[in-house]
Parts: C-alpha cells; structure tokens; sequence
C-alpha cells in the first residue's frame, strides 16, 4: 500500500466515523443512552458511545497503517480522530447559528449540551482534542503485546456492560445474604469509581489466568483418551443444563420473562431456518403461522365469550401444532412454482392475509376482530399451574430443546440433505430425482408446526391474543435474528435470538432505536461476519472458500492489486 493510500484511508475513517457520531446523534440515541450512567460521577452512556466510535476511529486508520511503523499508525489515527471530532464540534457549532428543531427533531438543546460536556461553544477545541486522544488510544492499543491488548479490551469491556448492565446485575444480587457482595460494587446511584475499578481487577485476573491456563486445558484433554474425553465433555455438558435450569432461580422474574420471549423467537427461528437456512425458500410471511397457532390455543382454551371447547392447553397444543401443519401445507402449494424474490413477496402478501382476515367483520364473531381473545387459561402440569416467568421458561426451554433435536435430526436426514440439494440449486436437485414438491410442501408445513408451537406458548404468556402483535416486522425480526446468528446454523438461531432480542428487551428504554440497531448490526454483519455468528460448517466454507484456497501471501498481493 502506498503512503499516500494510507493516508487517504485514515482520513475516510475518520469521516465515517465522525459522520456515524453525528447520525447517532440527531437521531437522538446519544441523548438517550447518555440517561444510563456507565460510571457514575464519571461517564454516561453518550459520552462513552462517542469516544468509542472516536476510538473505532483510530483502529482502523491504524489497521490501515500497520505497515508504515508506528509513528505512522499514531498520526494516521490522531488525523483520523481530528476529522472525526471536527465533525461533531461543527454540528455543535451549526446548533448556535441554526435552528434545526423544525427539521430534525433529535437536535434538542440537550443533545448539544450533552455534545459540547456543557461548556457551549468554548467546548470546540476540546470536542477534537478528545477526538484525537480517544483515536490515538484505539490505534496504541493496537500497537500492544497481543497479551496486553486482550487484557485491556476484556477489562474495558467487561467494565462498559457491567456498568451498562447494572440495574439487571443488581436486581440478580438482591439476595440479603450477596448483600454485602453487591455493596462493594454497586452504591445506591450505580457502579461508583471504586466498584469499577474492582470489575476491571476481577475480569483482567480471570482473562490472566485462563489466557495461562487455556493451552494446558487444551493439551490435557487432547491427550484423554477418547471414553475419557467423552466424560469431560458430558460433565461439562451437565454443567450447563444445570445453570440453565438454575437461571430463573438466579435471575428472578424479569430475566426469566426476557428468556421467555427469547425462547419464543428461537422457537419461531427454528421453523424459519428450516425453510431459509436448510431449503432456501426466503419467507416474509412467517407470522402468519405463529399466529395460526396462538389464535388456535386460544380459541380452544378461553373461557371467555369466544370459548368453543374449554381443552386443557397441552391437548390445545397438539390441535395447533396440526393446524399450523396443515396451514403451511395449503400455503405452500400456490407458490410451489415460484422462487427468489417473486416467492418473497408472494409469502409476504400471504402473512398480511391472515392477519387482515382476522380483523375482518365477517370472521369477528369466530376469532374476536381487533378485541382478539381473551381470557386465556394457563398450563396446568400434575395440578400445579405454570403461571410465572420462572414456570413458563421452563415451558420454552423444554419445547424449543425438542423442536431443536428434531431440526438437528431433520438436517442430518435424507430430507434435509435434499432440503440443501433445493437450496443450492432447483434445476440440479430436480435433475438428480429430488420430488421438488415434496420437498417444499415438507419444509412449510414442518416450520410453520414449529412456529405454531411458539404461538401456543405466547397465547398463555400473555393471556390473550391480538392480531395487531402478528405484523410484518415479527417475521422480519426472525429473519435478521437467523442472519446474525448464521444461516441453516440451530445454535446460531439462539444467538441471535440473544443478540436481536434479548440485549433490546433489556435495554427496554432504548427500544425506539431497536430497528436503527437492527439495521446497523445487519449491515456490519453483511461487510464483517457474513456468515454469522454462530454458522453451519458449509455456510463457513461456502462464504470463505477463496480465503481458505489461496495462500496468505497471495491473497494479500491480490488485494493490494485489487485496490491499485
């Protein structure tokens, strides 16, 4: 790389980064996340969002420059981190000579307090020279021992969630006898100085430790002999179910209705990765089967007005698991012929179906229209009723640890492999004997099964259905959820059930800006990871096979000419 391309790329990294502060900015996110404070008395949670992109800023100038030696990497990131906060004091500057109010309605006086750390226009200077710093830090740290850097970024992490997190970490700590545990954390304002610097102590030492210990665990039970190994893995295996088992005892009725509505969207993601993920048959109308299975519960089991059966939920269940089959089935066959985006607009249109219908006048005396229905019983189980979050997660986890064994099972099936045969390619699937529409009638009708069960349980969760909690953005929400945790991957779909559903729900006062993140995490994703967090093996090696094919040496030349 010339040093004149170097710089250039410092100098657009400091532009988007800069420009991406700004955005966050009047689209009022900063303002909002500057409500939590990271460390109180310290930093809140806008300032800290601004100096991480000034420090994004400096890596990657500074990855941009590696090769220039290190007094190089530090000016290419203190350019970058400049420019970046150049950018920001101008928005402050412009706030002083223009009234954006009437245009950009994030561009409050708070915003710009919270901008300029309530100084005003004299903040201008300091604004970029904290640019400078913060970027200068990021491309320092990647100039550290890669030891140094791992222990720095575990404990500046650990510190930022924690603090992040505090109000979830101590509701988990309000046992009188952790009392004394969390008071030599957290004060009754947040996680004060002395308790940050104790979670920064805690998470270096541990990183330490496991950093010296890893390759000797790794070494140790490469030399098991193979019985021996499996019985490590089975303990280790025990250990986990046992914590999740023991999660909403330890994390109270908050975080265990959190995992609730996890286990829903894994559930759901689940029957939406056997067709995108195993067959590639890319559904926008997903919903529609979940809803088929809450309305079908809850019809059969309400006692109110609407109640035409009075069954008890678990047989309710086993009727809208059917249902849904059969429903996936009928919808499968008008689009058995159609495929790529015509098929994603024919399933989206199939969704909006359903969900008019129920409102519809001609259908409310049988499913309630817009008044849903109500009075939805919950589960008994051996006379004891599953009525709480802690009783209901038990109730997911058990139905999505099924309905995973069974995908699992279904992928390593004749079935699936002729599920992926469709996926890669119609044409060759169909030319090997493949029954197209076999195939695709099975794969409809097995997911939209698996989302009825997640529709079943959200009918009890809740005690009532509504057709308005059945739109489009659910099936676009377990669609990103499979993208991020990887496609055709059934670990991946709880992953990203995790990240896309989890982290919002517990950031509940930042959820206006759930679809910015989404769309943000969905683009760095596609650029990043495309394959996922969590991806099947062929996804790995179908999106990274040139990587793995051509030597290290040669693909670097081959970018280098690429970029020329």
């Amino acid at each position: 790389m010339t040093p004149e391309r170097g710089w250039r790329q410092a100098i657009v990294a400091g532009l988007v980064w800069g420009l991406s502060a700004v955005f966050v900015s009047l689209v009022g996110l900063v303002e909002a996340v500057q409500q939590r404070q990271i460390i109180t008395g310290v930093i809140a949670g806008g300032h800290a969002m601004l100096l991480l992109m000034a420090v994004g800023a400096g890596v990657q100038a500074a990855n941009r420059l590696a090769a220039r030696g290190a007094s190089r990497v530090l000016l290419g990131a203190a350019l970058a981190g400049a420019i970046a906060g150049t950018l920001v004091a101008l928005l402050i500057l412009l706030s002083t000579i223009v009234n954006m109010r009437p245009i950009l309605v994030g561009a409050t006086p708070t915003l710009f307090a919270v901008l300029s750390l309530g100084l005003g226009v004299t903040a201008l200077p300091w604004v970029v020279i904290i640019g400078i710093v913060a970027a200068s830090s990021g491309a320092a740290l990647t100039l550290l021992p890669p030891t140094v850097r791992r222990l720095t970024v575990t404990g500046a992490a650990t510190v930022l969630l924690v603090g992040l997190f505090q109000e979830l970490v101590q509701l988990m700590l309000q046992s009188e006898r952790i009392a004394r545990v969390r008071d030599l954390f957290f004060t009754i304002d947040g996680l004060p100085p002395r308790g940050a610097l104790i979670v920064l102590a805690i998470a270096v030492g541990i990183s330490a430790v496991w950093g010296q210990q890893r390759p000797k665990v790794r070494r140790k039970i490469a030399d098991l002999a193979p019985g021996q190994r499996r019985a490590v893995q089975t303990v280790g295996l025990v250990a986990g179910v046992a914590l999740v088992l023991l999660m909403p005892i330890l994390a109270g009725p908050f975080l265990s209705q959190v995992l609730v509505l996890v286990g829903l969207y894994t559930l759901m993601g689940l029957g939406l990765n056997l067709e995108v993920g195993f067959a590639g048959l890319l559904d926008l109308g997903f919903a529609a089967f979940f809803a088929i299975g809450a309305f079908t519960v809850g019809l059969l089991t309400t006692t109110g007005p609407l109640a035409i059966a009075n069954f008890s939920w678990w047989t309710a269940t086993l009727i809208a698991v059917v249902v849904s089959l059969i429903s996936g089935v009928f919808f499968g066959l008008p689009v058995l012929g159609i495929r790529g985006d015509y098929l994603a607009i024919a399933t989206l249109g199939f969704g909006e179906i359903i969900r008019l219908m129920v409102l519809s006048d001609f259908l409310r005396p049988w499913l309630g229209g817009s008044q849903g229905v109500l009075a939805i019983p919950k589960p008994v189980l051996f006379g004891y009723e599953l009525r709480g979050p802690e009783q209901l997660f038990y109730l997911t986890l058990g139905a999505s640890a099924i309905i995973a064994f069974v995908a699992a099972r279904l992928r390593d099936s004749r079935l699936g492999r002729a599920w992926m045969a469709l996926r890669e390619d119609e044409d060759v699937a169909q030319a090997m004997g493949i029954n197209l529409i076999n195939v695709k009638l099975l794969a409809y009708a097995i997911g939209a099964a698996f989302a009825g069960v997640g529709g079943a349980i959200f009918a009890v969760m809740v005690s009532s259905v509504f057709p308005h909690s059945f739109t489009v953005l659910l099936s676009i929400n377990v669609l990103a959820l499979i993208i991020v945790g990887g496609m055709g991957s059934l670990p991946g779909v709880v992953v990203g059930s995790l990240a896309l559903v989890g982290l919002p729900e517990l950031l509940r006062e930042f959820s206006d800006f759930r679809f910015l993140v989404y769309g943000a995490v969905l683009m760095l994703m596609m650029i990043m990871r495309p394959e996922g967090l969590w991806p099947a093996a062929a996804q790995r090696r179908e999106l990274h096979e040139e990587v793995e094919r051509v030597p290290e040496g040669e693909m670097v030349t081959k970018v280098e000419e690429a970029g020329t």
